[in-house]
């Protein structure tokens, strides 16, 4: 029963206080405890409720024996429902059955009884039921169904008879650990099935202790044998693809010298006959096909050294060859360099840099590939007319950037990743490929890979319509004047 004080209105009464007070609901509810009770017995109780609003405390109530009702209290606490501010809320009644009345005790013990074995017996998890000595005294229906033992086949046999032989005395020493200590233990273990297999299992032991001080250790189970399996196999397939990517990355690596030693003998001869060095080719349609022959040749060559510099970066065959050098000295021959490819499109590059002598210890050929690789990449996809920059700055941490930025046709967010992944193409379509706009897709890659391998990191932003801009860093470590 709740009431709100002195004068004591009854807020909530539940079914047991009704039959108490021998009274209806209607009755109680929102009344004062003197239109249920007589008066002295409506006095003692609000004696107690000023005591209790005093003190903050709870206060017991002996029952008196002129209270009319038909169940035995032994007596009521009475205690302080207290707000944030330690203010009494309300006041909250309880009665004490008395222990004399054997058949309502009996009653609430039965109606436990039966709902926990309820539960034990539908629930659809396996149970076990083991006592101190860790032999096992009852399982329910659903481990017998799962595992296939009967019921007088593990009953009163050790618990570890269940466990296959690597984690029996684990299993043996943790029982006796749980139930002497009381602890909650979650966990996963082995099964033997009456099949002769083996289940995989994530447990949850829980000690119960009843009178005498006996002790048991409830043991739930829940097979995840399919979901290991499953695991074994996630495991199994990733290992054999990271075998045959090594593999073909080392195959590729080994490649190296048999690709590039007859394609440079294409190039170098294609290149003789088209300059006519030992005398003049008869006819002029040979020379131009001579001219094809060492643009495609150079062109594969081209793809051969990017396919085989990710190839190696993957296997971590690319060992760094250090040495000091000019950044800015480099940015300018590249630019240099790739200018013919931009005159015909009355393409510009902007070169922000300083006149000053910018060193820096790293790989020159990996530095300079990934320059190249971001350059070509802008002046591939930027329209005629537009510019191409190229820029260098100090971070706050003493990092050194480098930034490639272009007015091209950009990339959508989505695609950014994909253009960083080995041979991912985020223009594949038939247009890109007739205007050669669609290369191995490694550029992009091969520029992060080893800027990485200098410890650096490498960022790209982009937006349709408007341009791509492609930053990377070289560590302060690495940078010396």
């Amino acid at each position: 029963m709740v009431v709100d004080g002195v004068p004591s209105h009854v807020l909530q009464v539940n079914a047991l206080a009704l039959e108490y007070f021998h009274c209806k609901k209607e009755a109680v509810l929102d009344h004062r405890i003197q239109d249920f009770m007589d008066t002295d017995n409506a006095r003692h109780f609000e004696q107690s409720f000023e005591v209790c609003l005093s003190r903050k405390r709870t206060v017991m109530i002996q029952s008196l024996p002129t209270i009319p009702g038909r169940l035995k209290v032994y007596g009521f606490w009475v205690t302080p429902v207290l707000d944030d501010n330690n203010e009494v809320i309300y006041l909250e009644i309880m009665g004490q059955l008395d222990g004399r009345d054997q058949s309502i005790l009996q009653r609430e013990r039965d109606d436990a009884i039966s709902l926990l074995a309820s539960i034990f017996e539908v629930s659809e998890v396996g149970i076990i039921v083991s006592d101190d000595s860790g032999n096992i005294v009852r399982v329910n229906d659903s481990f017998i169904r799962t595992y296939g033992w009967a019921r007088d086949e593990i009953i009163g046999k050790e618990f570890t008879t269940l466990v296959s032989e690597d984690e029996k005395e684990r299993t043996r020493v943790n029982h006796k650990k749980f139930i002497s200590v009381g602890v909650r233990s979650t966990g996963e273990s082995k099964i033997l099935r009456k099949d002769g297999g083996v289940a995989n299992v994530l447990f949850t032991s829980a000690t119960l202790k009843l009178s005498q001080n006996r002790k048991f250790l409830v043991t739930t189970m829940m097979d995840i044998t399919l979901r290991k399996q499953m695991e074994q196999s996630l495991r199994f397939a990733k290992d054999q693809a990271d075998t045959a990517n090594h593999a073909k990355s080392t195959f590729l690596a080994n490649m190296s010298h048999e690709l590039r030693t007859p394609l440079n003998a294409i190039i170098g001869f294609s290149e003789l006959m088209k300059n006519e060095t030992f005398g003049a080719i008869g006819n002029d349609k040979y020379k131009e096909y001579l001219g094809d022959i060492h643009m495609s040749a150079e062109h594969l060559l081209d793809i051969i050294n990017e396919v085989l510099d990710m190839s190696k970066i993957e296997a971590g065959r690319i060992e760094l060859l250090e040495d000091d050098f000019d950044v800015h000295d480099m940015i300018v021959s590249v630019s240099r360099m790739l200018s013919s490819r931009v005159f015909s499109s009355n393409i510009e590059i902007v070169r922000d840099i300083s006149d000053e002598v910018l060193v820096v210890h790293a790989d020159y050929r990996l530095i300079r590939q990934v320059i190249i690789n971001l350059m070509s990449n802008a002046i591939k996809f930027s329209p005629q007319g537009s510019q191409i920059r190229v820029s260098t700055k100090f971070l706050k941490d003493g990092d050194l950037q480098i930034a490639i930025k272009d007015e091209g046709q950009g990339i959508s967010e989505e695609k950014i990743s994909t253009a960083l992944e080995p041979f991912g193409q985020v223009n594949d379509t038939p247009e890109k490929r007739i205007s050669g706009q669609q290369g191995t897709g490694l550029g992009l890659p091969l520029a992060k890979a080893m800027v990485e391998l200098h410890g650096g990191i490498f960022e790209l932003e982009s937006e349709l319509g408007v341009g791509t801009v492609v930053r990377f860093t070289i560590p302060a470590s690495r940078v010396k004047s």
